[in-house]
């Protein structure tokens, strides 16, 4: 079957009939942000910094920074100015506004940095060359610990576009004396060296991949500050304590838990208290138990001792309540 090209009419072939502007023209006119919000890193750190050289990117490309770490490739998340190049931008003020929200001074925030470019084919090969020999250096750290019978495990190793420095992830148990290892690791990689301890939760951000419910551990995805969850949360929301169930990847309550946790503790507020009377469309009566979420109350009817469940809006006071028998 022959192509046939669609037609080029004649207002839009003239620029000078054309009412709208391309993409490029639109973008020309913009002036560029004067900071971008990137994330960078594994622990998916998040900086504003400033930028050079009037930068105009779309939210998810790819930009080399200087941080307080070196110089490395970060992600543009978006920018504090409403004149960015994919108009995807937030205030200031609604920025900080999440971050305290997500856990305040917890929240890994930095503005000791600036963007530096654009990043180019070059950059983003070198960085995947380095990162393709991560599970190289994990190994060949694994046995530099055991040759310094150090108490502890690394788990991952990060490293950063302009080499200035390498990080290395462990867990252990206890205080480690790790500068012969350091010593060691600075001679074979020929950088500055950094390690860094991490708990249980901090492992699995950084190592695990899936959960039960087939979505990227959420630690993995998208939490900045990995807050502690209660026994008492899981009790609230669970029918079961089997910790197989209730346990993540880390081997510590899921920190899904937290999310629903409010919303619980408000729907429990309803709800009477075990053990007091009150009143229903069939009569007085003792309450037993009470679901949150479904707001249904068990009720011992006093005149017949039957257990019935009401609907939260159907409780009453037990003296005017019905009284079906009378």
């Amino acid at each position: 079957m022959a192509i046939i090209p669609l037609p080029v009419f004649e207002q839009d072939a003239d620029p000078s009939r054309r009412d709208a502007l391309t993409l490029e023209e639109q973008l020309d006119k913009l002036e560029a942000p004067k900071t971008l919000v990137v994330g960078f890193g594994t622990l998916k750190l998040v900086g504003e910094f400033k930028q050079a050289g009037g930068i105009k990117a779309g939210c998810g490309s790819k930009l080399v920074a200087r941080t307080h770490r070196g110089t490395e490739l970060v992600d543009l998340l978006t920018t504090t100015c409403s004149n960015s190049g994919c108009g995807k931008s937030i205030s200031r003020s609604d920025m900080l506004q999440y971050i305290e929200n997500s856990g305040g001074k917890d929240f890994p925030f930095h503005t000791n940095g600036r963007v530096l470019r654009i990043a180019t084919a070059e950059d983003l090969n070198t960085m995947s060359r380095m990162r393709s020999t991560i599970d190289k250096q994990v190994k060949e750290a694994r046995l530099l610990v055991e040759k310094h019978r150090l108490a502890m495990k690394i788990v991952d190793v990060e490293p950063i576009l302009g080499n200035e420095l390498l990080t290395f992830y462990f867990v252990s148990e206890e205080r480690v004396d790790f500068r012969g290892l350091v010593t060691d690791l600075a001679s074979a990689h020929s950088t500055r060296i950094e390690m860094k301890q991490v708990g249980a939760r901090d492992e699995a951000r950084l190592v695990a991949d899936y959960e039960k419910c087939g979505q990227h551990c959420c630690c993995k995805g998208f939490l900045k500050v990995l807050s502690p969850v209660s026994m008492r949360t899981a009790k609230q929301q669970k029918q079961t304590l089997d910790p197989k169930k209730i346990s993540g990847r880390c081997g510590r309550l899921m920190c899904c838990l937290r999310y629903e946790d409010q919303t619980y503790r408000d729907l429990k507020k309803n709800l009477p208290h075990k053990k007091s009377r009150v009143g229903t469309p069939e009569g007085p009566g003792i309450v037993l138990d009470g679901k949150i979420l479904t707001q249904l109350v068990l009720v011992e009817l006093e005149h017949d001792r039957r257990r019935v469940a009401f609907p939260l809006e159907d409780l009453s006071d037990p003296e005017t309540c019905p009284r079906p028998w009378e």
